[in-house]
């Protein structure tokens, strides 16, 4: 059985991984270009991404275990054939999604980004901080994510209004509403916090009409994907002040989906952007190594449509 790891803690898991599995032969590879000729015999393949061009060449591809919790990036490459099966690593961001949701929350009440450019001009101005305490926050998507945001925005004293595709018992949501209820809640909150991933269904969800809904006080957090979101719409109602701010940490495009250099984001004094980093932590490579273990064991074994996250293409 041959794997190749690509990550650049490729190495990492190899060195994990090989003292358990003396019957699988592990490749680690930094970078895509050095695969070469590897990618022929390759049955399973580790990864974030990779191109079309190297899939077509991976004629004995079996599985494709993604770091990613999201996985259209993978599953829209026009030669991945449908027999290979696809696992994803949700359900281990919780921790770095929320904490990265309060924190860009957090920075926008309270002016964050105007203190760091008064520090680096040596100016001092003080101002009433505004508080999380007793605002309203709405986070479209209940996953792993959105129940740790809701969690620790119960901590804050915040009001929760959930909204996802299916209904359940959430411990720290307040209010919930299905999909359609979305246009309720965005004219409701202060914050709405965006952690749904991207399909067909959620690509362009929070439009023009809904960001107009938004109240003029109110800021817009988007750490699950950039498609799901009018961005023509909400540049144009941070420049027009229709809504207090915004914290980008996903843009259109394919992750990690750089923003792009001459877009009017940058400048803005009421929006904070950041590279794609919410999912990022020190401790990744050991979030996703006992998912990735766990199926290699259950695939060794015969084992297919129960492998941990198993993505019904």
């Amino acid at each position: 059985m041959q794997v190749i790891i690509l990550d650049e803690y490729a190495e990492y898991y190899k060195s994990k991984l090989k003292p358990c599995f003396h019957d699988v032969e592990f490749h680690a590879v930094l970078k895509e270009e050095e695969i070469g000729d590897l990618i022929e015999n390759a049955d399973i393949l580790m990864l974030f991404k990779i191109s079309d061009e190297t899939i077509r060449r991976a004629s004995k591809l079996k599985w494709i275990q993604a770091a990613t919790v999201g996985v259209d990036v993978i599953l829209k490459l026009p030669s991945l054939k449908e027999e290979v099966l696809v696992t994803s690593s949700r359900g281990i961001h919780g921790p770095q999604m929320s904490e990265m949701a309060v924190m860009l929350m957090i920075a926008l009440s309270r002016g964050f980004p105007q203190i760091i450019r008064n520090q680096e001009r040596k100016h001092w101005e003080r101002w009433p901080a505004k508080l999380l305490w007793q605002k309203k926050v709405g986070i479209l998507g209940l996953g792993i994510s959105g129940q740790a945001i809701a969690e620790k925005c119960k901590v804050f004293g915040m009001t929760v209004y959930g909204i996802n595709r299916t209904r359940k018992e959430f411990e720290n949501v307040d209010f919930y509403y299905p999909i359609d209820g979305l246009m309720d809640v965005i004219r409701e909150v202060d914050f709405f916090v965006i952690v749904m991933p991207s399909t067909p269904d959620t690509r362009g969800m929070v439009n023009a009409e809904a960001i107009a809904a938004m109240k003029p006080t109110s800021y817009l957090v988007n750490l699950g994907r950039g498609d799901l979101v009018d961005t023509e719409a909400l540049i144009d109602a941070l420049e027009s002040k229709k809504i207090a701010g915004a914290a980008l940490d996903v843009f259109p495009g394919s992750p990690p989906n750089p923003l792009t250099k001459d877009s009017p984001l940058w400048e803005m004094k009421n929006v904070i952007v950041t590279p794609n980093v919410a999912g990022m932590t020190d401790i990744y490579p050991d979030q996703i190594l006992p998912i990735f273990e766990e199926n290699l064991r259950r695939f060794l074994k015969g084992q297919r449509r129960d492998l941990i996250n198993f993505i019904e293409r």
